[in-house]
């Protein structure tokens, strides 16, 4: 019941101060595991929890995904609503890992677990929002009103131009480099992660 108090606030402060929040998430590790994000939603929590409030507005607002409609190919694995968010879930968690090797390899380190959780778990609170706001637009754009495609088309690209900001600054703030150096970086973090999630996608269309 805690999370009903502790999600809005995690997602206040990620959409308020997201580089803040996410050395938070980073620094918490270094605490006693009873000890760690005592005033927030853990990292991945937070990610499953609003692929959870997306389906939720989904089935409230659309009824049945089309993709549990279909039957065909890898869409039959997708049955109901629980296998549809591990596929979503899958989805998005693409970004936070691909976007976090990233950084764990352009910083020179061994890819291992304990490199690449601190990183993972930032990127779970950058995309939280991200997911929620791309999601939303895409259900809006898909809508028949003319008024709500506008306005799904406008928070598809809010969701794009927040994170690509978000994503270039923690480049920059982790890897203390040029703002083009981290853009760069950035931008292959993220061209990477659509290609692998729409190519994902596309098996379950």
């Amino acid at each position: 019941m805690s999370w009903l108090v502790f999600y809005p606030i995690t997602m206040w402060r990620i959409l308020r101060h997201p580089l803040t929040t996410m050395r938070y998430a980073e620094d918490q590790l270094l605490l006693d595991q009873d000890r760690q994000y005592r005033a927030t939603v853990s990292p991945p929590i937070m990610l499953v929890l609003t692929i959870v409030l997306i389906q939720g507005m989904g089935v409230a607002i659309d009824g049945t995904n089309a993709i549990v409609k279909h039957r065909h190919g890898l869409a039959s694995l997708v049955n109901d609503n629980t296998t549809l968010l591990f596929l979503r879930l899958v989805l998005f968690g693409t970004f936070a890992l691909v976007l976090a090797a990233r950084k764990v390899h352009r910083s020179n380190q061994q890819l291992d677990r304990d490199t690449l959780k601190p990183a993972f778990y930032a990127q779970c609170y950058a995309i939280s929002p991200f997911a929620l706001l791309l999601s939303s637009g895409v259900s809006a754009a898909a809508h028949l009103h003319g008024g709500v495609q506008l306005l799904g088309l406008i928070a598809i690209i809010a969701a794009f131009l927040f994170n690509g900001v978000v994503q270039i600054r923690w480049f920059q703030q982790e890897l203390e480099q040029s703002w083009f150096r981290s853009f760069i970086d950035a931008s292959i973090g993220m061209i990477v992660s659509i290609i692998a999630t729409v190519t994902i996608g596309l098996l379950f269309a």
